[in-house]
């Protein structure tokens, strides 16, 4: 017997696809999309790996994504994407082209997150990954209230017509907040209420949030941010960190072998038992 809990998001699809608002491939979509996973943060979570600066003035930005797609970050039928326009589907590099839009996108840690879950666990079914993240912003940035905040509770929320289960919230950001050093003292307590506020607004107080340490900074008090990050105090967080892992010429942003490793890092830290 089907339970009534688990039918009625498949009943409201059926009714969207008969009145024309959403289409039948968005409505098998919906229904194939098992697990979950919002990525949310600035530039490194977003994805700049191959990413090139052809201007050779200092300040001056003239970028390209080489567009080099290693085999760990392939598609894969089993890995949907949320588009911006709220329509599941198949998974490409790059994740947040059609979300961070003001910049120039390369290869994340998501295609190879998904990736490796899926080797290492092949019975978890279709992965669906939400990109939420934009380049270049701060912790205050994502407070509830915000543009960046409501967009990722209403593209997350609208990952879930269809049934399917949020299983984590990915997150890398604080390079920002290394800028000043009011701010980069006034992290862990920004960050801590904003992970907090997720969980309410989801609905889901002990929803998995993976934190990346930051491996590099806007600014000189990048080792505050990172003691900040090391010191949140909250259930079924894990940590993990980018520190050590290879940076591009521009000594922000990480490489696309660094990229790789990042999600690979990521999968062992979501199958990692609590």
């Amino acid at each position: 017997m089907v339970h009534r809990k688990t039918m009625l998001p498949y009943l409201l699809l059926l009714l969207l696809a008969h009145a024309g608002w959403v289409t039948t491939a968005d409505l098998e979509n919906y229904s194939l999309v098992k697990n979950i996973f919002i990525l949310a943060g600035q530039s490194n979570i977003s994805g700049r790996g191959g990413v090139i600066n052809h201007s050779l003035r200092p300040g001056f930005v003239n970028e390209s994504w080489d567009g080099v797609i290693p085999s760990e970050c392939e598609s894969n039928p089993s890995i949907l994407r949320l588009s911006g326009g709220l329509k599941w589907v198949e998974a490409h590099e790059p994740l947040h082209k059609d979300i961070d839009v003001n910049n120039t996108c390369g290869i994340g840690p998501g295609m190879p997150f998904a990736n490796t879950v899926l080797k290492k666990d092949p019975s978890i079914g279709v992965i669906g990954l939400v990109p939420c993240a934009v380049g270049g912003t701060s912790i205050t940035e994502w407070a509830p209230g915000g543009f960046l905040y409501k967009n990722m509770i209403k593209r997350t929320k609208a990952a879930t017509r269809g049934g399917g289960k949020i299983r984590a919230l990915l997150w890398f950001q604080g390079e920002s907040d290394a800028k000043t050093l009011e701010d980069a003292k006034m992290y862990k307590v920004r960050l801590e209420r904003f992970f907090k506020n997720v969980r309410h607004d989801l609905e889901l107080p002990n929803l998995t949030v993976i934190q990346v340490g930051i491996a590099t900074a806007l600014g000189p008090y990048m080792e505050l941010v990172r003691e900040a990050q090391r010191e949140i105090n909250i259930g079924n967080l894990k940590y993990v960190d980018a520190k050590g892992l290879q940076i591009g010429p521009d000594y922000t942003h990480l490489t696309t072998a660094a990229q790789i490793q990042l999600g690979q890092m990521l999968a062992d830290a979501f199958l990692r038992p609590n």
